[in-house]
């Protein structure tokens, strides 16, 4: 599921980036596996719940990787929403930001990749360092933002294209958050504290 979910996030900026309708339409399309394997992962933890009734670290793994498959989920809706955005703005004319909006993609995506492995090894220094990262995706995201705005504010006929692209930014922006909640939760799930990463 975490796979697809970067993968989901790669292939929306290439659309956007490469104003590729088709791409966009894919990784809607791709989103409904998604939802399924995180319908499954659902299911598991019930019945894990259910049948084993685990306590203490069992407990808390079930909880954990309940919430987990949740998070992955919506990081896969922020994608969606973005290949629906570049299919919207397809047919018109490319915007100098949009670099901004490929390093934040780049970045939020990194972010994913590198606390999935960090979920894999149970390696909770690597999730704190990672949460602690997400000041870069946030200045990104500023960034872009304000470069946006300028854009709008220069170019008043060309404001829905500009508002979305705010849109796509804010989407990126939520990913990174969602990572600092993963890297909570492996906290949680090792440590049985939690910590504030955010």
């Amino acid at each position: 599921m975490g796979e697809m979910v970067v993968s989901a996030l790669d292939r929306s900026i290439q659309a956007l980036v490469k104003q590729d309708v088709a791409l966009s339409n894919e990784v809607i399309r791709n989103d409904a596996r998604i939802n399924e394997l995180h319908a499954e992962a659902r299911q598991l933890c019930f019945k894990a719940l259910l049948t084993q009734q685990p306590v203490a670290r069992d407990l808390r793994e079930v909880l954990g990787y309940l919430h987990m498959a949740s998070e992955l989920e919506r990081m896969a809706d922020h994608a969606v929403n973005v290949a629906r955005i570049a299919r919207d703005v397809a047919d018109l004319p490319p915007v100098d930001a949009v670099g901004g909006i490929a390093r934040l993609g780049r970045q939020a995506t990194d972010q994913v990749r590198e606390i999935l492995v960090a979920l894999v090894a149970h390696d909770v220094d690597q999730a704190r360092a990672i949460a602690a990262r997400d000041d870069r995706v946030n200045s990104i995201f500023r960034r872009t933002v304000d470069e946006l705005i300028r854009f709008i504010s220069e170019n008043p006929d060309h404001a829905y294209r500009g508002a979305k692209l705010i849109g796509v930014s804010q989407n990126l922006e939520r990913v990174g958050d969602r990572v600092t909640n993963l890297a909570e939760d492996l906290v949680f799930l090792e440590t049985g504290e939690t910590e504030e990463l955010g």
